[in-house]
């Protein structure tokens, strides 16, 4: 069975660091792409940044130039959190299309979430 599993939250202070990992776990062909949203309490979730198998990636603009996401192989991506906001207090959650087996279109998997305080 395919999971997401997403590490990496806690508390920092405004201006600092934090780096999200999330790990696809479990028997599959390809992951074409891979996300990372966020939702703050009270709000909807947000897209926060994509990368394709191929390297490419993509930001929303309340995250360019301070966060960078990344993978080191098919299985594993990372968001590198700088020059956190209170604004980016949230629950940050892993998304991936995932294909199980050639013969099936990637579908969408979502991670459980992990939990970003960052105090003022």
């Amino acid at each position: 069975q395919v999971q997401l599993v997403e590490s990496g939250g806690g508390q920092v202070q405004t201006g600092g660091s934090l780096r999200l990992s999330c790990a696809a776990s479990g028997n599959f062909v390809s992951v074409p792409a891979m996300r990372w949203y966020r939702q703050s309490p009270g709000k909807e979730r947000e897209w926060v940044a994509k990368i394709f198998d191929g390297g490419d990636t993509v930001y929303a603009d309340s995250v360019k130039g301070r966060f960078t996401i990344s993978r080191d192989n098919p299985k594993k991506m990372y968001l590198q959190m700088n020059s956190l906001k209170p604004e980016d207090t949230a629950v940050y959650f892993c998304n991936a299309n995932i294909q199980v087996t050639s013969w099936t279109s990637p579908r969408e998997y979502w991670g459980q979430g992990t939990q970003v305080t960052i105090s003022a």
